[in-house]
């Protein structure tokens, strides 16, 4: 008699079905898995038996195979454990192969019989919707994150026993139907950031944030040390707006392959601020069995790189691909795996080593080839793939005591908060391109060349002037689109449909570092 039950794994960015089929013939009692299967399902051979005899179940006198199929595909993690065990009650006839016709099972089991939760469970979920599965069984502790996906009947187990009972129709369970209430918390940290208001002065900086947030582009800020760089980049986080349902999806699957989370609480974008001396596979992504990178778990949201020219050269020069398709693919012996990676890139530096060049107040000790070396470090690639460049210079003290000029007071309704009004700013600009780009969830930053000439409108000084500037300053065919992404976005904050001579006027100030080099 030939059992089969069908399960998933993760695989990469997606799931994969696994059929798991049982033998069992006469000889010498034996308990083998085959079929590609790492030491962590080579395990499960005990925690199931332990499993299916704590919950009261018999294992058969007899040789028991159990293989995985595809038999090409590398297979990891305890995902397999349930349906290996569902394999073994069938071939011993406790249960019937009807009793889960087209239904999908995941779970890892303990030795007691509870079901414990996975990782990677919405790739999974997906997977099997996607494969016309109507029904999939896992762990409690798995549902809420799976009923992220919709179209697909959900049941949470608590042990083995509790899902033999379902599906011998003594005990009926219910599809998982409550709406998840989904908490508004920052992925990856629990430190609350700064807003707008918290910043004095810099509007010049500020208005880059806006700019670079409104149309997802990259920003780099340069300046002494002390000016608020740092707490600039903090602050775009609330400025972002919260993601629509497919991109926590997308949020969702990566954290969940990466860390084993459980959460669904991806509510808002996140934040990713990675070390400089964080290895290459750290926020490229790799290892063993490629898990996803910082740039990979900053998806949809904010990779913050502070002290851009500390990290490595060749980190540095890795960002080229993600910079540009929003994705990264990791290729290894034993296979490749491409993860998204569209994010936007706030980074900082100073000036120099020391951090004083260009600073009226303190003197620079850095000789000439320090100066060099240091701004070398950056390579015009990386330069050419940041859309805007701000340079923070230090505030007064008269305006680090005084007052900003738009002031949160809570107690006064007639005041407005400065960082209120620029993310409703940011808002309206954002449903301008979901309008323009028809829902697509895209933004002015990702256009390609073609969809440019296809949706921007330049107005014919507008068009002038740039082409002056690409001659005179010898701008790439990069930082010329680049430019009239940047002046779109600036529009779209204007409330105007056309891009005009002070959009692209505006575009180009932001560019003024990099032209120098």
């Amino acid at each position: 008699m030939i059992a089969k039950v069908y399960s998933a794994i993760p695989q990469g960015y997606d799931g994969h079905i696994v059929e798991v089929e049982g033998d069992a013939n006469r000889g010498l009692p034996a308990f083998n898995i085959v079929g590609m299967a790492n030491k962590t399902i080579s395990e499960s051979r005990e925690r199931v038996r332990a499993a299916l005899a704590n919950s009261g179940f018999s294992f058969p006198t007899r040789k028991v195979t159990i293989s995985l199929a595809p038999a090409e595909l590398a297979k990891d993690g305890s995902h397999l454990d349930l349906p290996i065990a569902l394999a073994i009650l069938v071939l011993s006839e406790q249960l019937l192969p009807q009793n889960i016709t087209n239904m999908l099972f995941v779970g890892e089991l303990a030795l007691d019989g509870l079901i414990r939760p996975v990782r990677g469970i919405i790739n999974i979920v997906e997977a099997a919707k996607q494969a016309g599965y109507t029904e999939i069984y896992l762990p409690k502790d798995n549902l809420p994150q799976a009923a992220l996906i919709h179209g697909i009947k959900i049941f949470g187990v608590s042990n083995l026993l509790e899902l033999f009972l379902h599906l011998k129709g003594q005990k009926i369970l219910h599809p998982y139907t409550t709406k998840t209430v989904v908490r508004k918390t920052k992925i990856g940290t629990k430190q609350i950031y700064p807003i707008l208001d918290d910043i004095k002065g810099q509007a010049f900086a500020k208005r880059a944030l806006a700019i670079t947030i409104a149309g997802h582009h990259n920003l780099l800020l340069t300046g002494p040390p002390g000016t608020g760089k740092s707490m600039l980049a903090q602050a775009a986080l609330n400025l972002l707006p919260s993601p629509t349902p497919n991109e926590q999806i997308e949020i969702t699957k990566l954290h969940s392959l990466s860390s084993g989370s459980f959460a669904s609480d991806y509510a808002t974008r996140p934040f990713r601020a990675p070390h400089h001396t964080a290895s290459k596979t750290a926020i490229i992504g790799g290892g063993t069995h490629i898990q996803p990178g910082e740039i990979s778990l900053a998806h949809r949201g904010i990779l913050f790189l502070d002290e851009l020219p500390e990290y490595p050269r060749d980190v540095l020069e890795s960002l080229r691909q993600p910079l540009e398709n929003g994705s990264i693919t990791i290729s290894r012996a034993n296979g490749h795996t491409t993860y998204p990676a569209n994010f936007i890139l706030i980074a900082t530096m100073n000036p120099c080593p020391c951090g004083h060049y260009g600073d009226p107040d303190h003197a620079c000790i850095c000789t000439l080839s320090q100066l060099q070396n240091y701004q070398k470090r950056l390579s015009g690639p990386i330069r050419d793939r940041i859309d805007l460049t701000v340079h923070v210079n230090r505030i007064s003290a008269e305006d680090l005591l005084g007052s900003s000029v738009v002031e949160n007071n809570p107690t006064d309704s007639k005041t407005v908060s400065e960082h209120n009004v620029v993310k409703n700013n940011i808002t309206s600009a954002t449903q301008r391109q979901n309008h323009r780009y028809n829902q697509s969830g895209q933004y002015n930053g990702s256009l390609s060349s073609s969809e440019i000439k296809r949706y921007i409108k330049l107005h014919p000084s507008a068009q002038e002037i740039l082409s002056r500037a690409t001659e005179r300053f010898h701008l790439s065919a990069r930082s010329y689109f680049k430019t009239i992404k940047v002046a779109q976005t600036i529009a779209d904050l204007s409330g105007t449909t056309e891009v005009r001579i002070e959009h692209i006027s505006e575009a180009l100030s932001f560019r003024e570092c990099q032209i120098e080099h």
